[in-house]
């Protein structure tokens, strides 16, 4: 299907805690979602989950814990690589501060080459502070790290030897072999937190931002694009990535929110199919059903 490039990409959320484990299904349903015009697919990331008592001082019950399975994203994208052709594969978000930046920043390159540049990369700094104990990593430094660790993966994507002495990263004459096909690769952000807005407006290709359009949603927008002027750079280097999910109702309400968020100034779109009580095949199923919904928005 040939979209205008102006037109709102409409795409899924991998059902990362419901797909379940068979390695044909996943499969199916990436070629499922391709075969009916999505044009990418989006994926959650969680390298750990805890126990639910250690998460006592968040103050609310955590989405995810040891119970939600997730399958790591990228040797999924290695998989989903060789299943597909045209579908973007896109990560919303991984949790960057708690990875060794080189390591992302080469396993981004090679899903890029194996996809022939087919990589979003959606980068957060999360909220599970027992998973970057795990990994040895900071939890408290992990907003200070996060901008550093985009321009050390910017300059690594780019040049094929970097050399590179900021407040977190040493690089002396060292580089990735072979570069990605996109030099560099996108990166987009999520989060909601005002310096999270700010580094969005200031470094980011593109936010996946946490709300519904409203009233809520408009303001927020209007402070992140006023940020953006203020950095010096045109709204359209900017994408905008909504989301909704299946549970909202039928093709009417499916068909009205897309509209929202095209007229919300949306670039890309999400539907989301998981917390509606469905098999795994009946992901496969969900997806197929609303794509009708969504021609035209």
């Amino acid at each position: 299907m040939m979209e205008d490039e102006d037109d709102m990409k409409l795409g899924v959320v991998f059902p990362q805690t419901e797909i379940g484990t068979d390695p044909a299904v996943i499969r199916d349903y990436a070629q499922a979602s391709e075969e009916a015009g999505y044009e990418h697919l989006l994926v959650f990331d969680h390298v750990l989950g805890g126990k639910l008592e250690r998460f006592d001082k968040l103050g609310r019950t955590p989405p995810y814990t040891d119970q939600s399975p997730f399958h790591e994203v990228f040797v999924l994208f290695g998989y989903l690589a060789a299943c597909t052709r045209r579908l973007e594969l896109v990560t919303g978000i991984v949790i960057l501060p708690q990875r060794q930046t080189a390591l992302v920043a080469k396993q981004a390159a090679a899903v890029d080459v194996l996809t022939g540049g087919r990589l979003r990369l959606g980068v957060g700094i999360g909220w599970n502070h027992v998973e970057y104990e795990a990994l040895n990593e900071d939890f408290h430094t992990r907003g200070r790290r996060v901008s550093e660790q985009i321009a050390v993966m910017r300059k690594l994507w780019t040049e094929p030897v970097v050399n590179f002495k900021g407040s977190y990263h040493h690089l002396d004459r060292a580089g990735i072999n072979p570069l990605p096909v996109q030099r560099p690769i996108p990166v987009w952000m999520g989060g909601m937190a005002e310096p999270v807005l700010k580094r969005v407006a200031e470094i980011s290709d593109g936010w996946f931002p946490q709300f519904q359009p409203g009233d809520e949603a408009s303001h927020t927008l209007d402070r992140v694009r006023a940020y953006i002027k203020e950095a010096g750079r045109p709204l359209s280097a900017v994408g905008i990535e909504g989301r909704f999910t299946y549970g909202i109702g039928g093709p009417t309400e499916w068909a009205k929110r897309a509209r929202e968020w095209r007229d919300l100034g949306a670039t890309h779109l999400s539907v989301n199919t998981m917390g509606a009580g469905l098999t795994p095949r009946g992901h496969i199923d969900a997806i197929l059903k609303m794509r009708p919904a969504l021609d035209g928005v």
